[in-house]
């Protein structure tokens, strides 16, 4: 996203926490007059002038969301509430990355952005799924009350390089274990779906999402709509990683969606976008940068 904007000559100022990153994905970065890095957590509040806010902050695998699930409820709706109150300050327009997971385990496939959702309240996946529901409400509420100008991008599962290798999400897993030729664990049977979104077509879709007019809010789903079983991800990451590792599977962990899909129908028709890299190409990129951390 940085890079992105920064090629398209824009002032970046970058905020993190570092809970889940780490700097070394943009050291190439700080050299350039045009760009700022500032560690923060959004929990608390932020004093910078800005035009345009994409408020992206919350861990979003499982692995790190659980192991602090009160503080990742506090960076959605703490956070959202910050950022909002910098953007109504600013009178700057603000995109909230949202994601999939409003839907929960869906009764409707594919999801489309009319769908309420289906989620458990009191869960462990909660304080994800929960507290991004929440930051939308804000949003639109900030919307109505204070004109603010919004955007609502619903992220579905992203992957590429610079990711954790250890985030515990499907891509960097099998990818790991594949390339350490340990056992690749697959929960549940394999039949569960996801549909995986190359990093650099989702930043794309975000992009696009913020350049349009006052008319369109969101939220929108961004994502591949190809959709792959669990089982046929990771033959298809033994193959180009020309791996031993055999299967193992394991039970489905607590509300574990079952498929997840997204109809990208109106990103098409809004923003004129959808992904262009597909899982074997996007994976083939990917693979390089796990390969370098594997040893």
């Amino acid at each position: 996203m940085c890079r992105r904007l920064l090629a398209e000559g824009n002032e970046v100022i970058c905020v993190d926490n570092f809970y889940t990153g780490t700097k070394d994905n943009i050291l190439d970065l700080l050299a350039n007059p045009y760009f700022e890095l500032l560690r923060h957590d959004v929990t608390f509040p932020l004093y910078i002038e800005v035009d345009e806010i994409y408020n992206l902050a919350c861990p979003a695998s499982p692995v790190h969301y659980q192991y602090d699930p009160v503080q990742t409820t506090k960076t959605s709706v703490h956070g959202a509430i910050n950022m909002l109150g910098l953007a109504k300050r600013n009178n700057a327009k603000i995109l909230q990355a949202s994601t999939s997971e409003v839907y929960g385990d869906p009764q409707v496939h594919p999801q489309a952005e009319g769908y309420w959702g289906h989620v458990n309240p009191i869960g462990i996946r909660s304080c994800y799924d929960e507290g991004k529901r929440c930051a939308e409400t804000l949003f639109f509420d900030y919307h109505r009350q204070h004109k603010l100008q919004i955007k609502v991008a619903r992220i579905f599962n992203t992957y590429g390089p610079n990711m954790h290798p250890n985030d515990g999400r499907v891509v960097s897993n099998f990818i790991m274990q594949s390339l350490r030729s340990d056992p690749i664990t697959i929960f549940g049977d394999g039949t569960q779906t996801r549909s995986f979104c190359y990093v650099d077509d989702l930043v794309g879709g975000l992009i696009a999402l913020m350049s349009t007019g006052e008319d369109i809010t969101g939220p929108i789903n961004l994502g591949n709509p190809n959709e792959f079983t669990m089982l046929a991800l990771a033959e298809k990451i033994v193959t180009l990683t020309g791996s031993k590792s055999e299967l193992v599977f394991k039970p489905l962990p607590q509300d574990d969606p079952v498929q997840r899909q997204p109809d990208i129908s109106v990103a098409r028709r809004d923003l004129n976008w959808e992904p262009l890299v597909q899982l074997e190409e996007g994976l083939s990129k990917a693979i390089p940068y796990f390969k370098s951390l594997a040893g």
